[in-house]
């Protein structure tokens, strides 16, 4: 890990988070064009080819049969469905609150208000490749049921035809049963478009590789998106009294997910920068992954030394990272400071991991600095809004002058005849 201590190196580091992957390179996004185009022009046929291709088996059907989802989810161990129970009720706890009710009020004569309604279908990818992650449906599913959402269809690759039941597991506690086993841009391009065997839908959401990453972006506008996600990242902000090692665990939770995964230290304490530098090796050593996690620490995670907690939020709020973590004595005095940042986790007892399985609100976050200006996936990610007007005779008179001389300087005639018209009747 690098030491940060002065302004030009902190923003040497800031670019450098920045061009973390340098975006997709140009044979990805050809390659992802021409799936795409292939599947919109012939639909099943080309994801079956597609399938056979990157994932090893050529699949009849593409949706999972409900018996086929309840036998895996049957063979998953009691501990583990308890587990995904309790995540997952807490999660519908924290997202119910989030609702978002209609908008309606009377002023002398008018009528104004906001319709809330559900998206009608959703698409939600799930990654399958190398990992499966039950937790990426719970966290994707559950808030578009909240919201309303009366049609999720779900897309999880499934290497050489094999089923992992730990998804299936998940899926069927939520009670999802529209289950395609296709994954890669063939499946974003089969939401996005529809088949003859899936419909289209209106927005995809959940993570993927980089060729799913650019399919989606690539399809927007066509449907709606969540967000584009990147590498994971974590930023602590310690204090000379934080554990070390909780803060080394925490830095190398993030680092273990991918060598492009960035995970910095903040802090006012030169010891206990040295100390955790020297814990880091230590837990390192018992890693399964430690070779991934010792790429990502050496080319993407830092030491920044600050004078005071107050500017180690600032360097925070530069960064805004996906993960926030404030390991101080009082970490509440310093959340009003924090403007940027996915997800904050105040005190030593509220490591990252909590967030990404079992606390309540979603873990799919903003990462690469996009923490700026867009938020963590919620239940207002699945509605749509609707204005209601409706004025009196009496409040158009008021108000048509106005909508007349604002017509008039956009040289819009008949946006003012509207009114003209209407006040000669009056």
């Amino acid at each position: 890990m690098r030491t940060i201590r002065t302004d030009r190196e902190l923003q040497r580091f800031l670019a450098l988070l920045r061009e973390r992957g340098g975006g997709a390179a140009g044979e990805v996004v050809e390659v992802v064009s021409g799936i795409l185009s292939d599947v919109r022009a012939r639909g099943d046929e080309a994801v079956r080819e597609y399938t056979q291709r990157y994932d090893g088996f050529r699949p009849g059907r593409f949706a999972i049969p409900a018996e086929e989802i309840r036998r895996h989810a049957g063979a998953v161990e009691p501990g583990v469905l308890k587990a995904l129970k309790k995540a997952s009720d807490r999660i519908r706890r924290f997202h119910q609150r989030q609702r978002e009710d209609p908008l309606m009020y009377r002023e002398a004569g008018v009528l104004l208000g906001q319709l809330v309604r559900p998206l009608e279908r959703v698409g939600v990818y799930v990654p399958g490749g190398t990992a499966a992650y039950p937790s990426t449906v719970l966290m994707n599913v559950i808030p578009a049921q909240v919201a309303g959402v009366q049609e999720i269809a779900l897309c999880v690759p499934t290497p050489d035809g094999e089923v992992n039941p730990y998804v299936m597991a998940a899926v069927d506690l939520l009670g999802v049963r529209e289950v395609y086993r296709i994954g890669g841009a063939q499946a974003i391009a089969a939401m996005a478009y529809g088949t003859e065997s899936i419909k289209r839908v209106d927005k995809i959401v959940g993570p993927g590789n980089i060729y799913v990453a650019v399919a989606k972006r690539m399809v927007f506008g066509e449907v709606d998106i969540d967000m584009i996600a990147g590498p994971s990242e974590v930023l602590v902000i310690a204090d000379r009294k934080a554990p070390v090692e909780f803060v080394a665990s925490d830095l190398l939770s993030q680092a273990e997910h991918d060598e492009l995964a960035s995970s910095v230290l903040v802090t006012t304490s030169f010891r206990l920068a040295s100390a955790v530098r020297a814990e880091l090796k230590r837990q390192l050593k018992g890693l399964s992954r430690r070779d991934r996690a010792l790429s990502s620490l050496s080319n993407y995670g830092a030491v920044i030394i600050t004078k005071t907690l107050k500017r180690a939020v600032e360097v925070a709020n530069a960064i805004a990272p996906e993960h926030l973590e404030i390991m101080t004595e009082r970490p509440e005095r310093l959340l009003p400071l924090v403007r940027n940042a996915g997800a904050v986790f105040l005190g030593k007892w509220t490591p990252e991991p909590l967030g990404d399985y079992a606390a309540g609100p979603n873990h799919t976050l903003p990462t690469g600095g996009t923490a700026r200006f867009f938020s963590p996936l919620g239940v207002y990610d699945f509605v749509k809004r609707t204005s209601i007007l409706r004025f009196s005779r009496q409040a158009f008179r008021r108000l048509s002058g106005v909508v007349e001389t604002l017509s008039e300087i956009e040289g819009l005639q008949a946006h003012g005849n509207t009114v003209r018209i209407r006040r000669g009747a009056a």
